[in-house]
């Protein structure tokens, strides 16, 4: 039961920090990442689709990233879809290929990049601290039901506050590094 419980903090805890990461992807830093398009949908036959679904995407260079759309006719459908996305970037096409020239980000927007990276750090610590008081109260509950004695209670606490600890660690070294890609010119 104790196993059980250490096992589904750690697994929640871990969720945390994985979906921090993804939205890390998110974020745009000054490098061309494709990642940038997947929430970026597009109107194929009347179904919203992921664009990565009905084209190439490509990073030929450090700043530039290349669509290549299977069918022709969806260029258009592209290219609104990716001024639609509020990621600032414009598309130029040339009938075959989009291409999206990545600017360099200005010094405000790269602090303001900085806090939302933050704020996503500090989102997914209070998360691993809900998963933590949801392990202490499964703890409290198997003691107060007299399922394991108070010592038994204490030590899990305590393992459960190690590992809270290494995870609350573990989110602010993945900020640091996302930090410094993105403050770096």
């Amino acid at each position: 039961m104790t196993k059980e419980i250490l096992k589904n903090a750690r697994t929640g805890m871990d969720k945390s920090i994985e979906s921090m990461k993804k939205e890390f992807t998110r974020v745009r830093t000054g490098r061309a990442s494709v990642s940038l398009f997947d929430d970026v949908k597009i109107d194929y036959y009347g179904t919203p689709t992921p664009l990565n679904q009905v084209a190439t995407l490509a990073v030929p260079e450090p700043r530039l990233i290349t669509i290549q759309p299977w069918e022709k006719k969806l260029l258009p459908e592209i290219e609104k879809a990716i001024y639609k996305s509020d990621l600032g970037l414009n598309p130029t096409s040339d009938g075959m290929l989009i291409r999206i020239a990545i600017p360099p980000l200005t010094e405000e927007r790269r602090k303001e990049m900085a806090k939302q990276l933050k704020r996503m750090g500090e989102d997914a610590k209070i998360a691993v601290r809900n998963v933590r008081r949801d392990a202490n109260d499964a703890v409290k509950k198997l003691a107060k039901d007299k399922e394991i004695s108070e010592d038994d209670a204490k030590r899990l606490e305590k393992e459960i506050q190690e590992l809270t600890d290494k995870f609350v660690v573990m989110a602010d070294e993945a900020v640091a590094v996302k930090e410094k890609e993105v403050m770096e010119l």
